[in-house]
């Protein structure tokens, strides 16, 4: 199977829609389609060699939305931290609604109208701050701290990269895409690239992964994918802020 082949046929991630079969005319009810779990698991977060903090993390469909939750906690620390997410999606990658939290407030993202909006909730503010973004519902949202909504992100891109065969074999065009990220209060374009094969270490062995980098004005990514594995993200590697994550 082709590279391609599979990047295509691994769409039945988070982008693609949950098919329900009708028996029988159109008045008759669907039947009912069990939950399915794309992806969980845990990342490691490394600076410096040490780990600092341990993201936990799922993703499922049900029902044609794709439901990511996330939740950190510190090295060392005997109990998870407040600091969770959950972010929902339609079967063809619309936003339904983000949201965070921790132990000094929260926030919700969620559709208005054509747009999207951020309402912040802090523990020293009984009223809530709104803010609109002119961004549409396709909007990603690229959190700060979780390292799972990159891997939704590169699903995407391998979803509907444009590609072609060349004499080095299958090259796919970079793509660019706006994205949100809720604690900064702020929207940019990233783009995404496929690099190539690459080996890499991991945990004491030797893997041959697929290598995409993520970049924005003011950061660089280096992000690995198992292309024989449904493309889960493995490794991530900030070389400017001495940081790894590598999932577990």
């Amino acid at each position: 199977m082709t590279l391609i082949t599979r990047i295509r046929w691994a769409t039945v991630t988070v982008l693609t829609a949950a098919v329900l079969l009708y028996a029988g005319d159109k008045k008759d009810k669907p039947k009912p389609v069990a939950a399915k779990q794309v992806d969980a698991g845990s990342f490691g977060v490394f600076v410096k060699g040490q780990r600092v903090v341990t993201e936990t993390f799922s993703v499922q469909q049900d029902n044609g939305i794709s439901v990511v939750k996330a939740q950190l906690k510190e090295t060392g620390g005997q109990a998870a931290t407040d600091q969770r997410s959950e972010l929902e999606m339609s079967s063809g990658g619309d936003l339904i609604r983000y949201e965070w939290s921790d132990s000094k407030g929260s926030l919700v993202v969620a559709p208005d109208n054509e747009f999207l909006r951020e309402t912040i909730t802090t523990s020293g503010s009984p009223k809530p701050v709104e803010q609109p973004f002119l961004m549409p519902n396709k909007t990603a949202i690229l959190d700060n701290n979780f390292i799972v909504h990159r891997e939704v992100l590169l699903w995407r891109y391998l979803a509907t990269a444009p590609c072609q065969d060349e004499a080095g074999g299958r090259k796919c065009q970079s793509a660019d895409f706006g994205v949100l990220v809720p604690q900064d209060r702020t929207s940019m374009p990233v783009r995404v690239e496929l690099v190539g094969k690459d080996k890499v270490t991991i945990h004491g062995t030797e893997r041959e992964l697929l290598k995409l980098n993520l970049k924005g004005d003011a950061f660089s990514w280096a992000l690995w994918v198992d292309q024989n594995d449904q493309f889960k993200l493995i490794r991530v590697l900030i070389a400017d802020a001495n940081t790894e994550v590598v999932r577990d």
